[in-house]
């Protein structure tokens, strides 16, 4: 998923870049109004955060503009405390939701989750069940970020997506540690990291039913791992 940052503060920017880069979020970022509007054209976000104070166009002029183009993609606004108020306007003009300024990492990554559940539905064009998979007794749903087994469903973050997608199109078949790398972490593989298998350890305690016995990520020793 893409992510637009429309921030001038280039601390906040970077931090929230760097900070949603590392939860698998494709991430954009422009430091002004202008800038933001001419990425949001030529990028099509899926998701937008804005800040309010911005030169060039502040952050209520560029969501007119993002509506105009677009009604339907999700729009958090991004405010300082003194501004709390007036997000209310950004509310009237479009936005889904706003939060003020600072906030936590876990907040905004829930924020965000917690929108694009909301908003999943709205487009007419929009089926949750179009780009919906099964794996074993586990059904994922990408446009909501959610894996659903009965009537309990678990969080995936994008990058758990690109994983388990990444294994349901190679059904049958050892998917090894470059290509995951490659594919889902976007960068060369360094046999002496642990972060992939930290990963897939982390993820199995989530969707298996019994993770030491795992059905739908197996192991494959000294290759890689297999969803069958």
């Amino acid at each position: 998923m893409k992510i637009l940052i429309a921030e001038d503060d280039e601390h906040t920017r970077e931090a929230l870049r760097e900070l949603l880069s590392l939860e698998g979020f494709e991430v954009l970022t422009a430091s002004d109004g202008l800038q933001a509007m001419d990425v949001f054209r030529a990028m099509k976000p899926d998701f937008v955060c804005l800040d309010v104070m911005m030169p060039g166009q502040n952050g209520y002029e560029v969501c007119k503009q993002i509506r105009r183009l677009d009604e339907q993609v999700p729009l958090l606004f991004l405010t300082a405390k003194a501004e709390e108020v007036d997000a209310v306007l950004g509310l009237e003009l479009g936005a889904d939701d706003y939060m003020t300024k600072p906030f936590g990492v876990k907040e905004i990554i829930a924020r965000i989750r917690a929108i694009t559940r909301r908003t999943a539905g709205r487009s007419a064009n929009q089926d949750s069940d179009a780009d919906a998979f099964m794996m074993d007794d586990l059904r994922i749903v990408p446009s909501e970020l959610r894996a659903y087994r009965g009537t309990v469903n678990m969080h995936l973050s994008p990058r758990d997506l690109k994983v388990l997608k990444l294994l349901y199109e190679k059904r049958g078949k050892v998917v090894d540690r470059n290509q995951l790398a490659d594919e889902v972490w976007d960068m060369e593989y360094y046999p002496e990291s642990r972060a992939l298998d930290q990963h897939i350890s982390q993820l199995r305690k989530r969707i298996e039913i019994d993770p030491t016995s795992p059905r739908i990520i197996r192991t494959v020793h000294g290759a890689g791992y297999r969803f069958e």
